[in-house]
């Protein structure tokens, strides 16, 4: 595999961590139970669930290690991450792989450590779980399959909350989980004096495609639309399902002006789509757009909203189809 292939392959692997929106989240006990059976079951005094950013190794837990992260290129799982195999060391001061790792030369002074990736739906590596020891040991015959079970255990938790966080329908974020995102990237942008806006979206006419068509049809409308505004933003910017036919974007580092061109393209683009509803039939999708930026005293999720569907209601009364700004 040659070198744009393997840098193809690493971000479509960020791209489904990315997915799982998992890291620098606080802990969960969900994770910190697996953890802790990891070192009872296995008998190690240290085991970790991390995951493979960029740059570094994440622990989302980590049982007697005393560290939230490490840089990627000392990390022991990155082996694990390209292989996508289960990695051995029995003593890791005689192996060669490893014996000059300033995590066995130093502190914690590691020589035993197991780990199986944690690998997506769609085969892409994302993490590990380990179990560590300071002293040598042999792998036993059944350690890999229990800490292969740990993984899919880890894994399981983690499509069970990203579920939690997802509109079941049209796969955004839910309200809950945007408006929690929305709060912690205001709070960030305020801090560092960044700019942030955000765009609610209401389908125009939605219930008469309900009561024309019928709510299989409506479905697939709420569906398309969100597929068609996701497919004209950025990689920073958050879609949510805010309820019904009701649509939020969040956009980081964004002015007013800018949140406005992004709902004009959204909204052309929108427009622009005949959606397939069955049977031979398809319906023009249009929407309408309220943008509002942090600033002003709107500095909370609350306000922001309340800013964005007064700029929505202006463009409802205005005709439709069209973006507008509270003024």
């Amino acid at each position: 595999m040659n070198i744009g292939d393997l840098a193809e392959l690493e971000a479509k692997r960020l791209e489904a961590l990315d997915r799982y929106d998992i890291l620098d989240t606080p802990p969960e006990e969900s994770f910190d139970r697996i953890g802790r059976m990891i070192r009872r079951l296995l008998k190690v005094p240290m085991s970790i669930i991390s995951f493979i950013d960029r740059d570094r190794q994440w622990y989302k837990a980590s049982e007697g290690m005393g560290v939230l992260q490490v840089p990627r290129e000392s990390s022991f799982c990155e082996r694990t991450i390209e292989s996508g195999l289960p990695l051995v060391v029995e003593n890791a001061a005689t192996d060669p792989r490893f014996a000059d790792n300033p995590y066995v030369t130093g502190d914690p002074g590691v020589r035993f450590y197991l780990s199986v990736p944690l690998t997506t739906k769609d085969g892409f590596h994302i993490g590990t779980v380990c179990a560590v020891d300071t002293e040598p040991r042999e792998v036993g015959a059944n350690d890999i399959e229990l800490l292969s079970e740990f993984a899919e255990m880890v894994m399981d938790e983690l499509e069970l909350r990203d579920r939690a966080t997802r509109d079941a329908l049209t796969g955004c974020l839910s309200r809950r989980a945007l408006r929690d995102e929305a709060s912690r990237t205001i709070a960030l942008s305020l801090r560092h004096g960044l700019p942030l806006s955000l765009i609610a979206l209401d389908l125009d006419h939605f219930k008469s495609v309900n009561d024309t068509f019928g709510h299989a049809a409506g479905d697939e409308v709420l569906k398309a639309a969100a597929n068609t505004v996701a497919g004209t933003m950025r990689r920073s910017d958050v879609l949510g399902r805010l309820g019904g036919e009701e649509f939020a974007v969040l956009l980081p580092n964004t002015d007013l002006a800018g949140a406005f061109e992004a709902a004009e393209r959204m909204r052309n683009t929108l427009a622009e789509r005949q959606v397939d509803i069955g049977a031979g039939r398809t319906v023009a999708v249009t929407a309408s757009f309220g943008v509002a930026a942090i600033g002003n005293g709107i500095e909370d999720i609350d306000a922001l909203l309340a800013q964005a569907d007064e700029g929505l209601y202006i463009a409802k009364r205005s005709g439709r189809n069209r973006s507008a700004a509270a003024s």
